[in-house]
């Protein structure tokens, strides 16, 4: 795990609350392929800092159940929410209780989305549906060792994100990966977009939200549990 979500996991917290990438377009595109959440009950994987779970339960949700990699973000979502959230492994979810599955910018960090997707379906209600952003297919291909795009490649990086570069590795894979992970466990996509960045973002930073108005970045899809 990068020191990012961990060393770094505060100032994280703090930076991606007001950020273009998370905050601008990761969000909004999100919250709107989401939709209502009145009532439901909502596991937040990869929950990170509490972002989400925040929204779901300002936004009415019966239940969220939060569940990350890092001790840290945990921490913070326990500060944060304390009793308003459960925290727990998604190993010991109960099968067909959760109505929505929400994963905001995770899954390109694991390896087999195969087994991600089995564990999905496996607590989804029937017609429960998934939702998830993650890198576009495209996004990293200039950082391809290989120069295949249907390999998948483990990709180290530097980023930016808390004011200095820290080091990040994900996978970059194909499209065609991903939406195979959920047809084959039972996962109907309705929805894939690719976002959109709120104007907003130009008053931040105009050549990243040029950037981000002229390239695929990010990719958000929706599907149901048939």
């Amino acid at each position: 795990m990068s020191e990012l979500y961990s060393k770094h996991a505060a100032k994280y917290d703090s930076m991606i609350q007001t950020n273009i990438y998370n905050a601008m377009y990761d969000f909004p595109s999100m919250t709107a392929l989401i939709g209502d959440v009145t009532g439901l009950d909502i596991v937040d994987l990869g929950c990170g800092s509490g972002v989400y779970a925040q929204y779901f339960i300002d936004n009415n949700a019966a239940q969220v159940t939060c569940i990350d990699a890092s001790p840290e973000m945990i921490d913070i979502v326990q500060t944060k929410l304390g009793a308003r959230v459960i925290s727990q492994g998604l190993a010991v979810i109960e099968a067909g209780s959760a109505d929505r599955v929400i994963s905001a910018l995770m899954i390109h960090y694991l390896a087999d989305l195969n087994a991600l997707c089995a564990d999905v379906s496996r607590i989804l209600k029937q017609g429960g549906e998934f939702v998830f952003s993650t890198h576009h297919p495209f996004a990293d291909f200039n950082d391809s060792a290989s120069d295949n795009y249907f390999q998948r490649e483990l990709i180290t990086d530097m980023w930016n994100t808390v004011g200095e570069p820290v080091k990040v590795q994900f996978y970059r894979r194909a499209l065609s990966e991903i939406t195979t992970a959920l047809t084959d466990n039972g996962l109907m996509i309705s929805a894939l977009t690719e976002g959109q960045v709120l104007e907003q973002a130009k008053t931040i930073c105009e050549k990243t939200y040029h950037f981000l108005s002229t390239k695929p970045n990010f990719l958000f899809i929706k599907a149901v549990k048939v």
